[in-house]
């Protein structure tokens, strides 16, 4: 069993609901539009907010129904500790690196924030609220993700009483997955040139 759900897990998280959606609406190939991404910032750029809202919503639900999943199977404690671990990296590992798309998907921030969501109700929510802070005040998203998901763990350790736990060690795992995706905004952002939420660019 924990095997097919971790299984399952990346290949739901596989399901490239950006492409799928812009293809299924007439706009085409969503990977020939700014910055080539899957994700609901670049469906952004077609300038269907529908779309764009649709690709968000199934890329954080598909990251938040393993984790519920296992926790209706299994119950808390240490025995599901690595389950759980695994499923949450599964499946933004399937967002990250689809089979169906050669490995070139997204870059996992909304399918992390479902992850969140499902592992600590108030986790995902201090997440989004740190990334829509930024927003609001540097209008960047990558910054914004590369932000709020690098404060994750601390929130995280914070949630859990300072204590490091699998909540703590989830978090950190894929931080450093959110920062390896974004190596390129990161580069961008040092020389100055990363582009705005709204432009017709790369993100």
């Amino acid at each position: 069993m924990p095997y097919l759900l971790i299984a399952f897990s990346y290949l739901l998280g596989s399901i490239p609901f950006g492409l799928l959606f812009s293809k299924w609406s007439g706009m085409g190939d969503i990977r020939n539009v700014g910055s080539g991404n899957i994700g609901a910032t670049n469906v952004l750029r077609t300038g269907n907010k529908k779309i764009a809202m649709a690709t968000l919503l199934c890329d954080v639900l598909k990251g938040a129904i393993p984790v519920i999943l296992i926790h209706k199977y299994y119950a808390p404690g240490s025995a599901s500790n690595w389950v759980e671990t695994c499923v949450a990296l599964a499946v933004v590992l399937g967002h990250v690196f689809p089979v169906w798309l050669g490995f070139k998907g997204g870059k996992g921030v909304a399918t992390a924030l479902g992850v969140y969501f499902a592992l600590n109700p108030l986790l995902g929510a201090l997440t989004m609220f740190t990334w829509l802070i930024m927003a609001k005040v540097f209008r960047i998203s990558s910054l914004s993700a590369l932000v709020a998901s690098t404060l994750s763990p601390l929130i995280a350790y914070y949630l859990c009483q300072w204590n490091v736990t699998t909540l703590v060690y989830n978090t950190l795992f894929i931080a450093i997955l959110i920062l390896h995706t974004h190596r390129e905004n990161i580069k961008r952002l040092i020389a100055g040139s990363e582009s705005k939420i709204g432009a017709n660019v790369q993100s």
